[in-house]
């Protein structure tokens, strides 16, 4: 692992299961998904000769879509992102005026580079699985966001019902960059996801990584904001995921 993203530093409490965390992180850097410093700094721009630089094109895309509806709200936004990671999209919504962000993961080795390359005053890091159990009683959001990250959680009902609890009553969820599948793909995807960690040396890391049929979330109170199969994006290929704005 490169020497500057190890410098972890030792001042951050855990209440992330070691077992999944570990195996996250080797995973993360089998795939040569941990950047340096310097790279996370300047996400989603990334060199076009990099091996996931259609990958960041489309996070780009989704990322200012988000912002731009974000600042239009022309108020005060308290906002969580669930799965922060190495935090480079927490640190873009607190560019925007009025805005305080909270990012949360469970990954301590990404999660503390977040901490060390973005330092904003209206910009926190807490190393923790997403719970609302893992925020104090009174503690509401106007803004959750689950980016690239809701395939972690096993039950979309669950997960949803804890960031309800968690919204202020005006509050929304939105969900983007993730992978949803139609009727008879879910098991596909499944045994795909199966053998892809199985070749990388991970197998047991197909039972951390869920894939949610479409209509579970069609069947909360949503709307979608981008939907990739539109016959225009179909066209222009901007992005493969769809960004879903979900209400209590």
């Amino acid at each position: 692992m490169n020497s500057e993203r190890n410098d972890i530093s030792p001042n951050v409490a855990t209440t992330a299961p070691e077992a999944f965390e570990a195996m996250y992180v080797a995973v993360r850097d089998k795939e040569g998904r941990l950047y340096t410093n310097k790279q996370v700094a300047h996400l989603p721009d990334i060199d076009s000769g990099h091996r996931y630089y259609k990958e960041w094109k489309m996070r780009k895309h989704s990322a200012g879509q988000l912002i731009a509806f974000l600042k239009k709200q022309r108020r005060s936004l308290d906002i969580l992102e669930v799965g922060c990671g190495n935090g480079w999209l927490s640190a873009k919504l607190a560019d925007i005026p009025k805005a305080k962000v909270t990012g949360i993961d469970p990954n301590g080795v990404e999660i503390e580079q977040a901490a060390r390359v973005f330092k904003k005053k209206n910009l926190k890091f807490i190393h923790a699985p997403f719970s609302s159990a893992s925020f104090a009683g009174e503690t509401q959001f106007d803004v959750i966001i689950f980016a690239a990250s809701i395939q972690y959680f096993p039950c979309i009902k669950d997960v949803m019902s804890d960031a309800f609890r968690l919204l202020t009553s005006a509050g929304r969820v939105h969900v983007l960059d993730t992978h949803f599948y139609h009727s008879g793909e879910v098991e596909i995807a499944a045994e795909r996801s199966k053998d892809y960690f199985t070749s990388i040396g991970f197998p047991e890391m197909a039972q951390y990584y869920f894939h949610h049929p479409l209509k579970q979330v069609m069947g909360l109170k949503h709307k979608v904001m981008f939907n990739p199969t539109s016959f225009l994006n179909k066209i222009i290929k901007r992005s493969i995921f769809y960004w879903i704005k979900i209400k209590t």
